[in-house]
């Protein structure tokens, strides 16, 4: 394994607290190799520095305005060696299922830091493939919107907003108030993150949120298509339609339960 020593390596620091980001200056100021390219306060500012001076590495916290690191994450191209830099310790295992190259808990000692930084020298050394950083949420952990890129734009589309979503080869286009939103991503890969009890694969190219079905006619002999509240037909696969009725049939079920 090679460490990165003899280099320039360009790293960008985020964080929402001016105290915490001086902290990590800091501990910087001694490594000559190592020039800092931007400073960030939310993840907005993090997704637009990231694509303006593609670093080597990112100290990057979680829980910051507007887009949580994670979210940062998914909407910048992988590359990075990605340290998280947090006071909450919860968010450990996710931070390395990101493939994250080390977890710093405030408060951290300055060795800390030093061990943190040789690690992901080393990551950098090891030139690992480009698609690395990808973001897997567990089950327990799901997320509560879809974050979508757009050129220089970023939308944040809660999950209760989503009415449908739609395979479209590598990409799924997410539907929401009669408006679509391309996203990087395979149908199976956000079906994975979504909950089940709200999000049904009706089909293999098709999601659509249980609540926004108003009805489900036939179509053909052996066919059926699902109609959204708002007109939208989709196409229902035989497995589709089975999952749609265990679903309608728990969410009935839980519903007559609080009454």
């Amino acid at each position: 394994m090679r460490i990165v020593t003899d280099l320039t390596l360009r790293a960008i620091l985020v964080d929402d607290e001016e105290l915490a980001r001086g902290f990590l200056r800091e501990l910087l100021r001694p490594h000559a190799e190592i020039e800092i390219a931007a400073e960030c306060a939310n993840g907005f500012e993090a997704v637009k520095a990231v694509a303006d001076h593609r670093p080597d590495l990112l100290f990057l916290d979680v829980q910051m305005p507007k887009l949580d690191g994670f979210e940062v994450l998914e909407l910048i191209e992988p590359g990075p060696a990605v340290i998280f830099v947090t006071a909450y310790d919860q968010y450990a295992m996710k931070a390395f299922e990101a493939q994250a190259v080390d977890y710093l808990l405030k408060p951290f000692t300055a060795e800390r830091f030093e061990r943190a930084l040789e690690r992901a020298k080393a990551r950098l050394g090891e030139r690992r493939p480009a698609g690395e950083l990808t973001v897997a949420r567990p089950p327990a952990e799901r997320p509560q919107r879809i974050v979508i890129r757009d050129g220089t734009r970023v939308h944040v589309i809660p999950l209760d907003k989503v009415d449908h979503i739609e395979a479209q080869g590598d990409y799924v286009e997410v539907h929401s108030g009669g408006k679509g939103y391309l996203k990087q991503q395979t149908i199976a890969h956000l079906e994975a993150t979504l909950d089940p009890a709200r999000f049904v694969r009706i089909h293999r190219s098709a999601i659509v949120n249980l609540e926004r079905v108003a009805r489900i006619e036939p179509y053909g002999k052996e066919s059926r298509v699902a109609i959204l509240a708002d007109g939208t037909r989709l196409p229902v696969s035989k497995s589709g339609y089975a999952r749609l009725l265990e679903a309608m049939d728990d969410s009935h079920g839980k519903r007559s339960s609080t009454r």
